[in-house]
């Protein structure tokens, strides 16, 4: 409710007037007497109205001329001075009719702030100075004061230069600022939604598979009913029947779950490319937050030596986040993951190497069966082991090959994935 209530452009421009009312009693008085303000105000307005973009110039000029004319002749009638209101009235009407001309020209400078920042500097003292003309003028008219010297003319030209340039370049560090936030949650979206690709892509791969399977077990079961059939074993036949009916309809479902998910990841469109060197990139940093997250102090080094363009980002990242998180998984506490991507003889490899704990000789031979595990978690359960299985069958999918290395038990593991270049790079070439 409050920020709704901070949202709305009358109460907006209020605490514009107020703000501008407040910060204008903090000046200096560059001339004898009491002729001039040099004060904040002017530099909070501008700074207000840059930032404040839904705000009419003009209406908002206005209201603050009203704001800062009631505000200091309040301050003069009831403290500390006790000035007649009148008096009071003409000594500040010129303020006001600053801001009101102020508002009006910086209607049109507003327009520029997105060109160089000392164009828009140059164009704000501009508007300062012909406000400062028409507050004199106003003087000259109420109170009859003579105008500067020209000595005096060129100290107020140079104290609006700099007050303006002063007051936008804090525009344009507030304005960088809040592009790089931009920038920053953007670049926090993508992430998540490759993270979600990557993850969405196991999941169809898997699925896929399971449909295929499906359909070749309703196809086989049918077959022995029919032989069952016609070897007169009604009663089998008949509950066989059933059973395949039922898995018919499974089959059926998982294809409709398969389509939808297929069009919400959009994997046969494939319209989008990343390079190899960004792929890496992202795979590290997820994983550096996965191993921040399990509390282990890991090291991670990258060297890519090839870095063509792929439309296949979202199978390799699944690749490459099962490897990686593998090796980081491996590191009991503390370690380093190397990833190195480079091309030999027309076929793209990606190694993955860590110093984790290793693997047994018998391991290597069945560490890309589905189910196989050597990771138990505190309560001694072992985990389910699907994702170099999944690895081993994106990378058949390419054509290509994957092999494990641990010449040592203790001494880690190294996955080196080799793929005919031609089946991932972009037709356009690096």
């Amino acid at each position: 409710m409050t920020e709704t209530f901070l949202r709305s452009r009358k109460i907006q421009m209020l605490l514009v007037a107020a703000g501008t009312a407040v910060a204008g009693e903090f000046k200096i008085n560059p001339f004898d007497g009491d002729i001039f303000r040099i004060a904040l105000g002017s530099s909070a307005f501008l700074l207000f109205l840059l930032l404040l973009r839904d705000l009419p110039c003009l209406k908002t000029g206005v209201l603050t001329g009203i704001v800062v004319l009631l505000f200091r002749v309040g301050l003069d009638v009831f403290w500390p001075n006790h000035e007649p209101l009148f008096l009071s009235f003409c000594n500040h009407i010129s303020a006001a009719v600053y801001y009101i001309v102020f508002g009006a020209a910086l209607k049109f400078v507003r327009r520029l702030d997105h060109v160089h920042p000392l164009l828009l500097g140059g164009a704000a003292a501009c508007v300062d100075f012909i406000s400062n003309e028409a507050e004199l003028l106003t003087r000259m008219l109420v109170l009859g004061t003579s105008s500067f010297h020209l000595n005096e003319w060129t100290y107020l030209s140079l104290i609006a230069i700099l007050r303006t340039y002063f007051t936008t370049g804090i525009y344009s560090s507030v304005a960088i600022y809040r592009m790089r936030a931009v920038q920053a949650e953007q670049q926090r979206r993508v992430d998540q939604m490759l993270n979600f690709g990557s993850g969405l892509y196991g999941e169809v791969f898997y699925l896929r598979k399971s449909v295929d399977t499906v359909e070749r077990l309703t196809a086989g079961s049918y077959e022995l009913y029919r032989d069952l059939k016609s070897s007169g074993k009604t009663g089998y036949s008949r509950r066989l029947l059933d059973i395949t009916q039922q898995i018919h309809e499974v089959k059926k479902d998982s294809q409709r779950i398969l389509a939808g998910l297929l069009k919400l990841s959009e994997l046969d469109a494939a319209e989008a490319d990343m390079p190899l060197s960004q792929m890496a990139n992202f795979s590290l940093k997820s994983n550096r937050e996965y191993a921040e997250m399990l509390g282990k102090e890991i090291a991670f080094e990258q060297m890519v030596t090839v870095n063509y363009r792929t439309a296949c980002y979202i199978p390799l990242l699944a690749l490459l986040n099962n490897l990686v998180a593998n090796a980081v998984e491996a590191i009991p506490h503390t370690g380093t993951v190397g990833l190195r991507i480079y091309e030999v003889k027309g076929m793209t490899r990606f190694v993955v190497q860590d110093d984790g704990r290793g693997l047994d000789e018998a391991d290597r031979e069945i560490v890309f069966e589905p189910g196989f595990t050597t990771k138990l978690d505190e309560g001694g359960t072992a985990a389910t082991g699907i994702g170099l299985s999944h690895v081993r069958d994106i990378v058949n999918s390419f054509g290509g090959r994957i092999e494990v290395k641990s010449p040592f038990t203790g001494t880690g593991t190294v996955f080196e994935v080799s793929i005919p270049t031609i089946s991932i790079q972009r037709g356009d070439g690096d």
